[in-house]
């Protein structure tokens, strides 16, 4: 068998995660960055190439690992490359711009992976078997949060044209978790505190995003970039007439203790099997433009102050109709 070559843009904190999945899976990793490549190159042993056109011509797939807004243009070059994208979330700066990704990935014949990685952690994921057996029927209310020191001060993650705020970079997997679990929305209510100033955010931050559910449950998103040394933790509770579902995760999207076991290691080993066989992955590239479009509408309430109207069909009428899936 081929072996599978791997490259990733960007050379940030999460790469690591990437890296040591995709050497575990025995794929051939390449790299290009404009900072942090040669740290990368020393530690794991994979090859730096000093061009995105030379990291193309060296790849089978793409994992695009930079701050949001590189995410559209780089997605772009690799598929007009004739190269299938794995994206780490959020999918785009803008739903549109991930609208776009879609469709230029379905038109070339190629695929694109939204890497929500939260989708692949144990306790998420018997939480959305248990629900799926019935087990506490069907949910009323939801509760997730997730928590951990705030980003470096002065980084692009709090400016708000950049990496688009706490809710888009960090609660967006507990949007995305909260549509999975309880369906489509409706409504979109969000606040934060402090308010941002001038397009930036304060360190430390929380928000809270309640978001209505087409079958009347409720959802309630809580996110806090804290104080340094804050330990990262994360929990979801759903309640349906039958009973409750619920878990608390100290600590363990961050430590992860056994590479084999990783989700980032689980994530890339469908996403690779998906792209051999064809088959679908659990993650949709829709998935990921309407995970970005309830960050962009939680973003508006904390502008506007009040609960704003929201259509997941709306949104996806701007896939081509065969792109949707």
């Amino acid at each position: 068998m081929k072996q599978l070559r791997i490259g990733l843009i960007g050379a940030g904190g999460i790469a690591g995660v990437h890296i040591a999945g995709w050497q575990q899976l025995g794929a051939h990793v390449s790299v290009f960055s404009r900072s942090g490549a040669a740290g990368l190159v020393e530690q794991y042993g994979i090859e730096e190439v000093d061009s995105v056109e030379a990291l193309l011509e060296a790849s089978d797939m793409v994992a695009i690992l930079t701050p949001t807004p590189s995410h559209h243009g780089y997605a772009m070059a690799a598929f007009a490359a004739g190269k299938d994208v794995i994206c780490e979330k959020p999918l785009a700066d803008t739903f549109e711009h991930a609208a776009e990704m879609v469709n230029a990935a379905r038109s070339a014949g190629l695929r694109l992976f939204p890497a929500h990685v939260v989708r692949f952690f144990p306790d998420y994921v018997a939480a959305k078997a248990q629900l799926d057996k019935g087990v506490v029927g069907v949910p009323t209310t939801l509760e997730l949060s997730r928590a951990g020191a705030a980003p470096a001060a002065g980084s692009w993650f709090f400016d708000e044209a950049q990496g688009g705020g706490i809710v888009r970079d960090q609660m967006i997997h507990d949007l995305d978790q909260a549509r999975l679990l309880a369906g489509e929305v409706t409504e979109v209510f969000a606040e934060q505190n402090p308010p941002s100033v001038d397009g930036i955010l304060p360190r430390p931050v929380t928000a809270r995003v309640v978001l209505t559910h087409a079958n009347g449950a409720t959802s309630q998103v809580r996110g806090e970039w804290g104080p340094d040394g804050l330990p990262f933790g994360t929990n979801l509770s759903v309640k349906g007439p039958r009973g409750t579902i619920s878990f608390a995760s100290p600590g363990s999207d961050k430590n992860e203790p056994d590479v084999v076991d990783s989700p980032y290691t689980r994530q890339n080993a469908e996403f690779a099997a998906a792209r051999a066989s064809g088959d679908p992955s659990r993650v949709s590239p829709s998935d990921g433009v309407v995970a970005v479009a309830l960050a962009e509408a939680a973003a508006e309430s904390i502008r506007c102050g009040k609960a704003v109207d929201f259509s997941a069909e709306a949104v996806l009428a701007l896939l081509d109709p065969e792109h949707a899936g």
